[in-house]
């Protein structure tokens, strides 16, 4: 059960931010992998799933999701999850944070309330009105609006992975479908 971009060939490998350097990225913090393991999900194999990218942490949709699978790469326990992925990116361009980052400030063992805490003080300065509308229009994301090569990547995955006689409209019903959240 993994993000259903992470499944396709050229879509399976993390890819690199493209974004505006996160202030304080080159702070030093210091790694504490027993924490992150003791916050993670263990995503192997179906036993846990991470949050539905409707969840918000810091304000943002697919924050809280990122954050999971961050701590379970760390952990070693993602499964077939993959952490700065394409679907991950969206928040993480929108909100100008770099994935190293990002994740760097994970491995430390930080609360969710810490990360939010972290990503409110490093992500590019927005109203919470344009926030909101970001996080709208995500939460609204069709199929038919995403760029079609993911089109035709979800067409074979939805048949695969989401229960027969569910119709899928949002992009994000495809991951709560398939995580049996809806």
């Amino acid at each position: 059960m993994a993000d259903a971009a992470a499944n396709h060939v050229t879509m399976n490998q993390p890819i690199e931010t493209k974004v505006a350097r996160t202030p304080g990225a080159n702070d030093p913090m210091k790694p504490n992998l027993e924490k992150v393991k003791l916050l993670s999900c263990d995503l192997r194999d179906g036993k846990e799933y991470p949050r539905s990218p409707r969840q918000t942490l810091g304000g943002y949709v697919l924050a809280a999701r990122a954050l999971d699978k961050c701590r379970a790469v760390l952990a070693r326990t993602q499964g077939e999850y993959h952490s700065n992925c394409p679907l991950d990116q969206r928040w993480l361009k929108f909100a100008e944070i770099e994935y190293d980052a990002f994740k760097s400030f994970v491995a430390t063992g930080a609360t969710d309330q810490e990360v939010a805490a972290w990503i409110g003080k490093h992500a590019r300065k927005r109203s919470r009105t344009e926030v909101i509308a970001w996080n709208n229009k995500e939460r609204d994301l069709r199929l038919s609006d995403l760029p079609l090569e993911i089109q035709e990547l979800m067409e074979d995955y939805i048949a695969k992975f989401v229960p027969r006689n569910r119709i899928v409209y949002h992009w994000f019903d495809v991951y709560d479908l398939e995580e049996e959240r809806l």
